[in-house]
This record gives C-alpha cells, structure tokens and sequence, in this order.
C-alpha cells in the first residue's frame, strides 16, 4: 500500500547539483531549503524531449516564484556530469542551455524511492512535483505519466493557493476570497 506524504515531513534527502549554468558542482540537502518554501519536481532523462518544455517554462517562471519566496530544484536518476552537459548543449542540438535554478542528480534513485514515484522495473522518475514549505512539510504533489508534462500556471496557482493561509475553493485564483 502506497504511503501517504502530504501533510507530513518532506523526506529528507541529499545529492549533488550543478548549478544552472552548468559551470558549478555542489551539494543540496532539505535543510537547505528551511525558511523558503520548494518546488521540487522529478523528471525522467535528461536529452529528452517533453523534459525540456517543462525544464525551460519552470525557469522562465522563475522570478514568479522567487518573488514568492520560493526556490526551484529540479532532479532526475542522471548523474551531474549528464546534467553538464544537457546545460552546455545548445537548443538547437537537443540541449537545454542555462536555467534559472540548479539541477540536482539521484543517481541512486533513493529519492525518487522515498518520494514514492520510482518506476523500478524502468529505474527511473514518473513527473513528480511537490510543494515543500518552510518548516518542510509537504503540502502538495502531482504525479503525470512521463508522456504528460505539467503546467507551471497551476504550480503558482496552487503555491499561492497553500499561501494564503485559508481554505481554497475550486478553481480559486489570487485575488479570490478564502472561504
């Protein structure tokens, strides 16, 4: 049976990142994340190709949600070197280019484990994005077949959502009363 994760602590985790620019190596941990809120998403490869749409409208949206007091870490099974050089490969031959947030490496696969969306028998992530806030419990997730990418309106619909500290009709936007 499935365990439930939101309404309870984050799983923690650690893993290496390289930087959005894809000059700089480094390391992540939850804790790094205390005090802001996280949207922390799983793809499945890197050099695929509904990954970048959803790679690239995340980081485009990046002042969005930085302007929420919230941070971005994106993470697949790929190592960080793999992440290099998706980063350094210009668009035009299948690459990424830079981004505005770091890309973080579960070579292990023990993260997607623990966050409950590791396809074993294919050892890699389903589409799975979650909202983290400050004190780290998990207040969301969302979990797309690897053919769908997920939309970033709905992620700051719903960051905001959680943000306003009240009860969020369906379909509520910013501006709308809580109820």
């Amino acid at each position: 049976m499935a365990e439930r994760l939101v309404g309870k602590p984050a799983p923690d985790f650690f893993m290496e990142t390289v930087t959005g620019d894809g000059k700089d190596f480094g390391k992540v941990s939850l804790s790094d994340y205390r005090g802001k809120w996280l949207v922390f998403f799983f793809y499945p490869l890197d050099f695929t190709f509904v990954c970048p749409t959803e790679i690239t409208a995340l980081s485009d949206a990046a002042a969005d949600f930085a302007e929420l007091d919230t941070e971005i870490l994106g993470v697949s099974i790929d190592s960080i070197h793999s992440h290099k050089a998706w980063l350094s490969t210009p668009k035009d031959m299948n690459g990424l280019g830079q981004i505005n947030f770091p890309l973080a490496s579960d070579i292990t696969k023990k993260v997607a484990s623990d966050y409950g969306i590791l396809i074993e028998e294919e050892g890699i992530a389903l589409r799975g994005l979650f909202i983290i806030d400050p004190e780290g419990e998990l207040k969301y997730q969302v979990v797309n077949h690897n053919d769908v990418g997920r939309s970033v309106e709905e992620t700051l619909r719903v960051l905001q959502a959680l943000q306003s500290g009240g009860l969020c009709a369906m379909n509520w936007k910013p501006g709308d009363k809580n109820l």
